[in-house]
């Protein structure tokens, strides 16, 4: 029954209406910002609540997000088989 289109629409409604944003609707598309790492511009893609949890992250440290950003980098760097960057952050934001 879960699996009908209208009891699905008829769910993610009462959550929109019940539930704060963030908790209603956990899926969101990438969202690409630019960042500076070492004097040169890159665009990251990532979630809307890692956006939340970088920007958060770098307040709590009183940094910059773009030198949080090139330490997050430099640490995935080292690695031997380095990740890319977006998933490097998501990564160290839900390990640290």
């Amino acid at each position: 029954m879960a699996d009908r289109p209208d009891v699905r629409q008829r769910l993610a409604g009462l959550l929109r209406r019940t539930l704060p944003w963030r908790m209603a609707v956990p899926f969101h598309p990438p969202v690409k910002r630019s960042v500076e790492i070492a004097g040169h511009k890159t665009s990251i893609s990532l979630e809307p609540v890692f956006w939340d949890m970088l920007r958060a992250r770098a307040s709590a440290e009183g940094v910059p997000i773009n030198a949080l950003v090139a330490r997050i980098d430099a640490e995935r760097l080292e690695a031997e088989t380095p990740p890319g960057l977006a998933g490097a952050i998501r990564v160290w934001l839900v390990s640290t």
